[in-house]
């Protein structure tokens, strides 16, 4: 009995559960990355802070603190370092602001660039001589202009096409000291101002006279009001045949300071209007002229003493009677 009892005692496993985690996710890493990047970012600003020169260093917080005064102002700034040439460029012509350090222009590039304005200035001549012929097919073939065909002159100049139409001593343009057109003259105007409606340039246009000096000389009206008289009531014409006020540039009066008959001074050839289309060329040369004066005015007014007057200015008025 004994050995049966040994038999059939029981074996007892114990078997212990430890409780489970949740399953890991990948989140850690994306917080590794952005750790490892931040240090990256670190350590690379460390290496351009200590590579960088002073003079870059006050000028990257320069720009920072101010970053449109270089750009429209000039003077040192970004790139300003403690070099030999002055705004981290390479002319050595240029002693402050920032010069440029990009690819300089090849002679290729520039015989390309040059190639283009004469095929653009010579397509441009060809248009001109084009609108000749057509202001010349208009006064011949219009009853009322082809009799005046001979005061009418064009010409192909530097500026452009020149159009002027000149005094005769029997049709006078104007009335002898006055600045009024005449009828045949408003006619011969409005003509041409019809014609330049679809034209893309801009015009310009001189008023001249002759020598011959009014009774109260250059101290009051002179040949040189009437000159620009006369050329703005060419203007007012000229617009009322259609032509936009916004395609005229300049109006002036040159008075007899170029005559058309140098040897004769007194000729009436020389009293004229001059109607100018310019090409592309004088258009450039105008508008940079006028950007040069306005940098000019604005350095005299700044070197001018807050206390200083402007003197008033004195208009001469046109005499009743004049000596022309």
């Amino acid at each position: 009995m004994a050995g049966d009892s040994k038999k059939v005692q029981p074996i007892i496993i114990k078997r212990i559960k430890k409780g489970g985690h949740a399953a890991h996710g990948g989140a850690w890493k994306i917080a590794y990355a952005d750790f490892v990047t931040a240090m990256m970012a670190f350590f690379l600003l460390m290496w351009l802070l200590g590579s960088t020169t002073e003079g870059d260093k006050k000028g990257i917080a320069d720009y920072f603190n101010s970053p449109l005064k270089v750009a429209f102002f000039g003077g040192s700034g970004a790139g300003d370092a403690t070099s030999l040439v002055k705004g981290g460029g390479n002319n050595l012509s240029e002693s402050v602001g920032q010069v440029k350090k990009g690819k300089s222009e090849t002679a290729e590039e520039k015989a390309r660039k040059k190639a283009i304005r004469a095929e653009q200035a010579k397509a441009e001549a060809e248009r001109l001589r084009v609108l000749k012929q057509k202001v010349e097919e208009v006064i011949a073939n219009d009853e009322r202009l082809s009799k005046y065909k001979t005061q009418i002159q064009l010409d192909l100049t530097a500026e452009g096409l020149r159009i002027q139409i000149v005094d005769d001593q029997s049709r006078p343009m104007f009335d002898s000291g006055a600045p009024e057109v005449n009828g045949y003259m408003r006619d011969i105007l409005r003509a041409i101002g019809h014609v330049l409606e679809d034209v893309p340039n801009r015009l310009t246009i001189e008023g001249h006279t002759d020598a011959k000096p009014f009774s109260a000389g250059d101290r009051g009206y002179s040949n040189w009001e009437l000159s620009a008289d006369r050329a703005n009531a060419s203007r007012r014409e000229l617009t009322a045949g259609g032509l936009s006020g916004n395609k005229i540039l300049r109006v002036q009066g040159l008075a007899a300071s170029m005559p058309y008959e140098k040897d004769d001074p007194l000729s009436p050839l020389n009293r004229r209007i001059s109607i100018i289309v310019m090409n592309r060329a004088a258009e450039d040369r105008f508008f940079n002229a006028a950007k040069a004066e306005a940098i000019d005015d604005d350095e005299t007014e700044a070197d001018k003493p807050a206390t200083e007057s402007a003197e008033p200015s004195i208009k001469p008025s046109r005499p009743s009677i004049t000596g022309r």
